[in-house]
Formats: C-alpha cells, sequence, structure tokens
C-alpha cells in the first residue's frame, strides 16, 4: 500500500526563523530544527510524490528515503511552499519532465516569474491540472479554500488510498471562510462530508496575541485554540487530527508545553517530521 511521510511542520520561515531573537529560536540543537511543511507519498508501485517544494528540500528527502521525485503538487505560492522550486534545476537535482500540478493561477504566476520559467524552458517542469489525479493506487482531490491571494489561490488536498484518506490543509485564513465556501456548519461536519480518516490541519498560530509587536490579520490564519473550541473532545467516527504548519513562536513546538498537552488531552495531536501514514 501507499504510504504518506510527513516531511516538515514548520511555517514558511521554518525553525529557527531567520532574525528571530526570542527564546523560541534561541540555544536551538539540531533535533529542534523543523522545515516549512510538505510531504511526501510513495505509491504501491514505487512512484514518488511531493506535496510542496521547500528550500529544505535536501533534508526532506533524507527523512522520505527518497533521492528523486516523480510528481509535484502545490498548495499555493506564498514563499515557504514554493521556495524549493529551483532546487530541481541544472544547478542541482537536474530533474526532468517532472509533471507540476497547480492551479490555473498557480501555473500563470510560474509562467511569468523568470526564474521559474526557465525551469519550463529546460525541460525539468511539466505544467499539469490539479483537478483529482489518480497515480497508482493513490487519488489526489483538490479543494479550494479561502486564503491571501496575493500571488495566487490556495488549494488543499485530499490523498485517497486503498484503506486511509488524508486531508492536508496547511494554510487558510479563518474557519468561518473555509466552512462557509463549503456550506458546512462545524469543522466535525465538512470532515464527515469530505469522508477522511485523518486530517492535517493549519495549526500556525496557538492564540491570537502570538506576534508581539504584529498585526495578526496581515497574516489570518485559524488559532489552534479557535480549532479546539470548536472541536471539543474527539468522539467517535472522528478522523484523527495533526495540527501542523507551526510558526516558530507556537508553543505546542515543545512537547512538555501546558499548550501541547492541551491538544492531546482532547484526543487529538501535533504533527512531527518522519510522521507516516498508511493510505
Amino acid at each position: 500500500m501507499a504510504t504518506l511521510t510527513v516531511l516538515g511542520i514548520a511555517q514558511d520561515g521554518g525553525r529557527p526563523q531567520p532574525g528571530c531573537r526570542r527564546s523560541c529560536c534561541q540555544n536551538l540543537t539540531e533535533a529542534d530544527y523543523r522545515s516549512p511543511v510538505s510531504l511526501g507519498i510513495k505509491t504501491e508501485n514505487g512512484t514518488t510524490i511531493l506535496i510542496e517544494a521547500t528550500r529544505d528540500l535536501g533534508r526532506q528527502l533524507i527523512t522520505f528515503g527518497e533521492p528523486s521525485i516523480d510528481c509535484l503538487f502545490l498548495t499555493h505560492a506564498h514563499l515557504g511552499h514554493v521556495d524549493g522550486l529551483g532546487l530541481f534545476g541544472r544547478e542541482t537535482m537536474s530533474a526532468r519532465g517532472i509533471p507540476l500540478h497547480g492551479s490555473p493561477s498557480m501555473q500563470n504566476l510560474i509562467k511569468s516569474t523568470p526564474a521559474w520559467a526557465l525551469l519550463l524552458e529546460q525541460g525539468v517542469f511539466e505544467l499539469t491540472d490539479i483537478g483529482n489525479v489518480e497515480i497508482d493506487d493513490v487519488i489526489i482531490e483538490s479543494i479550494a479554500i479561502p486564503h491571501r491571494a496575493e500571488l495566487s489561490d490556495m488549494h488543499a488536498f485530499v490523498i485517497r488510498g486503498k484503506e486511509h484518506s488524508v486531508l492536508f490543509l496547511p494554510d487558510h485564513d479563518s474557519w468561518d471562510q473555509t466552512l462557509s465556501a463549503h456550506d458546512a456548519f462545524s469543522i466535525r461536519e465538512w470532515l464527515n462530508d469530505l469522508d477522511i480518516t485523518h486530517a492535517l490541519l493549519d495549526g500556525t498560530f496557538w492564540s491570537g496575541d502570538e506576534l508581539q509587536g504584529r498585526d495578526m490579520s496581515v497574516v489570518p490564519h485559524p488559532t489552534i485554540q479557535d480549532s479546539l473550541a470548536r472541536l471539543g473532545q474527539k468522539q467517535n467516527g472522528d478522523p484523527e487530527i495533526y495540527f501542523t504548519h507551526l510558526n516558530h513562536t507556537n508553543p505546542v513546538n515543545s512537547l512538555g508545553s501546558v499548550e501541547h498537552q492541551q491538544v492531546t488531552n482532547l484526543g487529538w495531536h501535533v504533527a512531527f517530521e518522519g510522521q507516516q501514514i498508511t493510505l
């Protein structure tokens, strides 16, 4: 059967984040480092699929245990999700003919960005629609999601295997907007409609006062506190929920934190790098 591997759980800046002088990024060991959010999928036939192209691609391929990628999917164009595209080019991997699955607006951005357009000219990537894509024993479905669209729109993915299905929703602006867009009253109702067994959800911030001195409305994300308030205690029939895309300031990065314990006490989880889900 196919296997999904979590290759990164950090927000776009990674951990430690460049320029951060707060305690959350000081005196970290290599074991504390986190890569920007990404997933690797290996199908039953051995086809390798990457979701998101981060600058930590080398580290993530080691975690994945694979030296190369057969297919690439992108959720949207924000920094940490695309800043590794150039690593597939001549200067590093010198890849050829990789299907790059993205929305029309994502494809237009790639075509209009000189460094990325060059990758198309050199045959590194072949632009392909996201839609619903079947690759061996895996089906990847795209779902339009409300999120800041300065450069491209945003799509979550549902990854369906023979036994399990995983929602990958690393970014969105708010639960109210996302649920409204999909005619759902609650998170639980929407996840039930999606018919999934696991969900990797946007957990960027723990609370609304996390970015000291910055207006968090500039980078809107639902907080984990908001998600927990909406979900409450895990119930029979609920999917396994893992919070990911964690900002460097998020206290759930620490396994021993009160906040991390609050998540697990309710029956939910925090994603971790190297985590595997059999599909």
